[in-house]
């Protein structure tokens, strides 16, 4: 692990030294920058993301981390004794740092395969629709008459657009809880 103070990130970052911290960070298992301003925590988050091109994920519980959880892709505040700044900036708000595992093991497993059923349901339904209506010009000589009155149409969408995400949200889970706890690799294989 590295561990890494912000006089240390200031020299880094006046110096030119980016690619060299990187290099470095690249053989470690953990960097901690402790001691560092919000500046410098959303630099080294936007430093990631630009020349390592990965999806970055900040932490925070404090006001002092609003910077570096807007900078990264994802962010995650912890609600606490510093206050509801951080979880008021995050994409998603925890109680306590525990809980981080089962958000992103669990509930970030089934909220891919979610969207990704979902969009796949979405085109679908679109495909099969844009074809109902070309046959039916097709057959009509593209006269450009309607084949399905306004009424009917907002019935479509209503039940065909809106209810499955509904219905899909509250009861897919494709693998138990318990089983994506037990066997982190099945989030990586869902990709």
């Amino acid at each position: 692990g590295l561990v890494i103070d912000g006089r240390t990130l200031n020299i880094i970052f006046q110096g030119g030294l980016e690619k060299t911290f990187l290099a470095l960070t690249k053989h470690c298992r953990s960097v901690l920058c402790c001691r560092s301003t919000p500046l410098q925590k959303s630099m080294v988050v936007k430093l990631v993301r630009r020349q390592l091109k990965v999806m970055t994920l900040s932490i925070g519980d404090g006001a002092n981390d609003v910077s570096m959880i807007q900078a990264a892709d994802v962010g995650i505040g912890i609600s606490g004794q510093e206050g509801m700044q951080a979880v008021m900036a995050s994409d998603f708000a925890i109680s306590r740092f525990k809980h981080l595992k089962k958000l992103l093991l669990v509930h970030g497993h089934w909220c891919y395969t979610r969207l990704a059923k979902m969009v796949i349901y979405f085109f679908y339904k679109n495909v099969t629709y844009v074809n109902l209506l070309f046959w039916y010009q097709f057959f009509c000589g593209f006269s450009g008459s309607t084949m399905i009155d306004y009424w009917q149409m907002i019935f479509f969408n209503l039940f065909f657009t809106s209810l499955p995400p509904l219905v899909f949200g509250v009861m897919d889970r494709d693998v138990s809880a318990e089983t994506l706890l037990g066997l982190p690799k099945l989030y990586k294989n869902g990709q």
